[in-house]
């Protein structure tokens, strides 16, 4: 074990990131409820260890689109909206019936640019993560898309999830995906590319290396995945990306295993929070 790695077991406040594509059945697109209930299981774990565990999950979307009965991925705005108005209100469901196993209670939290970027609502916003978190519960969030007037205004969950990170003072963000962690370019078309499992300064030629490379249910590729590291990592938090595939990595990669790719905080005292939601990788 690394010092680096070592560190992780002493993170206290984690925001773990969710995609579309670790939460349902590659097969078909919908939920797998076997997953979600392993991962309740290990958030109220983790929070009986004494942690506070922020949760950004995508799924509304493929949610809805499974109770609409719809056999492709929606293609316009209007169709996103309809699908993500159903599915949200479904996947907190799950999640309040799975965490509510575990004696945890599951708080949704839907968020928009505009809340971000209006001081008012930002603050409003940061409040009520503080009482939730203060009162055990394990706030669930997603962007509203519903009432988004882009595909998603942030970007993708993963740049969501690195702002509520800085938002909260996390000192940890864990981005779980469908791929092993960041290499040198993308592992299913090059058969040369290397794995990267240390970062430790984001750098313009690693943000060049980002490439938008999202699965049939997932929006987010790398070029993402970078973006939210150098908000979380400006922010004070490490971030780890990591295969999704199997939620018991959340426990690896706390316990200071050589899963993912680490990337490590590194404060910016010039760093603005607006800055970076104004601005698009």
């Amino acid at each position: 074990m690394t010092e680096e790695r070592s560190t992780l077991k002493e993170k206290k406040r984690i925001v773990i990131k969710i995609g579309s594509s670790s939460l349902t059945h590659p097969e078909t697109g919908d939920l797998n409820l076997l997953k979600i209930e392993r991962l309740a299981r290990i958030i109220c774990d983790l929070k009986g260890k004494g942690r506070d565990v922020v949760l950004v999950s995508s799924g509304a979307i493929a949610a809805g689109r499974q109770a609409l009965g719809g056999q492709k991925r929606p293609d316009t705005i209007s169709e996103k909206q309809a699908y993500a108005a159903v599915g949200q209100a479904r996947l907190m469901m799950v999640y309040q019936k799975l965490f509510a196993e575990y004696n945890c209670v599951a708080a949704q939290i839907l968020l928009t640019k505009d809340t971000m970027t209006n001081d008012s609502s930002r603050y409003n916003a940061q409040n009520t993560f503080e009482e939730l978190l203060s009162l055990g519960a394990v706030p669930v969030v997603n962007e509203n898309d519903t009432i988004s007037t882009h595909e998603i205004q942030f970007g993708d969950n993963d740049r969501l999830s690195a702002i509520v990170a800085a938002l909260i003072g996390a000192d940890l963000l864990i981005l779980l995906s469908d791929i092993d962690g960041l290499y040198t370019d993308d592992p299913r078309k090059a058969s040369g590319a290397k794995f990267i499992s240390l970062v430790r300064e984001i750098t313009p030629e690693l943000l060049s290396m980002g490439k938008d490379t999202g699965t049939d249910f997932g929006t987010g590729g790398m070029a993402a995945k970078l973006a939210a590291a150098q908000i979380a990592t400006d922010s004070g938090s490490d971030m780890i990306i990591a295969n999704g595939e199997d939620v018991q990595i959340i426990h690896e990669l706390i316990a200071g295993e050589e899963k993912g790719t680490l990337f490590l905080a590194h404060v910016n005292r010039n760093f603005d929070l607006m800055d970076y939601i104004n601005t698009k990788y």
